[in-house]
């Protein structure tokens, strides 16, 4: 067995975490009284009526304002007359409300060196943790969070913004297609950015996103696989950015681009881009593109053997490059739905090989972690390589996020040995 040391840190859904959102009742009919009722108001009553509601409302976001305009555009053409501009506030503010995106769960997170490493004490490593958020009707949203492995391998995180924010579409497409831009202040803390969904395709979740910092050459881009969530049908997609600001939201496209789990290598395999995927729901898959948006075909790469794992197998995130090969952080599904991790050792130069695979599970849930919103589940969308430790965060049945530290030398003293043997 590879040691596995927990820490303590747990990240718990927080249901005060709440963004702003259009109230949309669909139904013209239902728009028009309250406008009308509106419209009907002296000016001192509008007035009022707002700073009721800015004093209850406004400490808790960032521009209240600027969504009551934002709304009232869209409620605009069922408005009898010329509204005020106070009166627009209040119409616009009669249709927003507030979601808290946390209500449900806050799960399976995945974690990316910070584009921003400086002003740190030497050996250690400032992160970002991409989070599942689920609030209410069970739509999933991507959020972040920040924080320091030392060099001693002590993790601590930073404090998270109490205000949240979901951003501001700057795609000229329609937002109903799948392709969308995200924009956020400069000075916005990234743990106050939302990734909510916009598109048709995501409308019920953008599900459990696998992060990776990715390098061509001297060019560092962050790469986000995700399920998008139609309350449906499911559809791979992928988050692009550079520094977590600026997100471009594409779909995967081609006939390989058909189940959940995808997650890229962190560089180019041959001149080409590589994917570990799973096809058919219950084994892993390796894949190959010149096109980042579209994966045709694929190979089978590992098939369930062992009796913690025959139900399924998926990815647990990017696999990490090391001397002896790309180290790939696996889950796997037995008895009971008991969701365990493991670890798969891939050739360097040729990664459809697989050089070793663990007998036993690296982690399943312990007394604690087999208790929550989906009992008996270990999860995780990534790892991250410091030093000669693994960094392991993951969820513990959808109810909270914790931290496990693997020492490298301890894995290869299991897989490289079962290799020679």
């Amino acid at each position: 067995m590879i040691p596995v040391k927990r820490t303590s840190i747990r990240l718990l859904a927080n249901p005060k975490k709440v963004i702003l959102r259009y109230l949309n009742l669909s139904n013209a009919e239902r728009v028009y009284p309250v406008a009308r009722y509106v419209m009907d108001l002296e000016e001192t009553e509008v007035q009022r009526q707002l700073q009721g509601i800015f004093a209850e409302f406004e400490e808790r976001h960032f521009d209240l304002k600027a969504a009551f305009k934002e709304n009232y555009e869209k409620v605009s053409a069922n408005v009898p007359g010329t509204p005020s501009e106070l009166k627009k506030l209040l119409i616009g503010a009669y249709f927003t409300h507030e979601y808290s995106i946390q209500a449900a769960a806050l799960f399976n997170p995945s974690i990316v060196p910070h584009p921003d490493q400086s002003g740190l004490d030497a050996g250690a490593l400032r992160f970002i943790l991409s989070l599942r958020a689920t609030g209410e009707g069970h739509i999933s949203s991507i959020a972040f969070q920040t924080g320091v492995v030392d060099a001693e391998g002590e993790i601590a995180l930073d404090p998270a913004s109490d205000k949240l924010q979901s951003g501001r579409l700057i795609s000229s497409a329609d937002v109903s297609e799948e392709s969308y831009d995200i924009d956020y202040p400069e000075d916005s803390p990234l743990s106050s950015r939302i990734l909510f969904p916009r598109s048709r395709a995501e409308s019920n979740g953008m599900e459990d996103a696998r992060f990776v910092q990715f390098r061509d050459k001297e060019n560092i881009r962050y790469f986000g696989t995700y399920t998008a969530y139609n309350g449906r049908t499911i559809w791979p997609q992928l988050i692009e950015t550079t520094d977590f600001r600026h997100f471009c939201i594409r779909p995967l496209h081609g006939k390989a681009a058909s189940d959940k789990g995808m997650a890229l290598f962190p560089e180019k395999i041959n001149g080409r881009y590589a994917m570990i995927s799973r096809q058919g729901g219950r084994e892993l898959s390796i894949m190959y593109s010149d096109d980042i948006y579209r994966w045709d075909d694929y190979q089978p790469l590992q098939t369930p053997q062992r009796e913690w794992e025959m139900l399924q197998m998926g990815n647990c995130g990017s696999p990490i490059k090391t001397p002896h090969g790309w180290l790939l952080l696996t889950h796997a599904v037995g008895p009971m739905r008991k969701y365990v991790l493991s670890l798969t050792l891939l050739d360097l130069d040729h990664p459809e090989k697989v050089i070793a695979s663990l007998d036993q599970p690296l982690l399943q849930p312990d007394v604690e972690e087999r208790e929550g919103y989906v009992p008996n589940v270990l999860y995780t969308c990534g790892m991250l390589l410091h030093g000669d430790d693994l960094v392991i965060p993951y969820a513990m049945s959808d109810s909270a996020i914790g931290f496990a530290t693997v020492e490298l030398g301890d894995v290869w003293k299991v897989m490289l040995n079962k290799n020679e043997s």
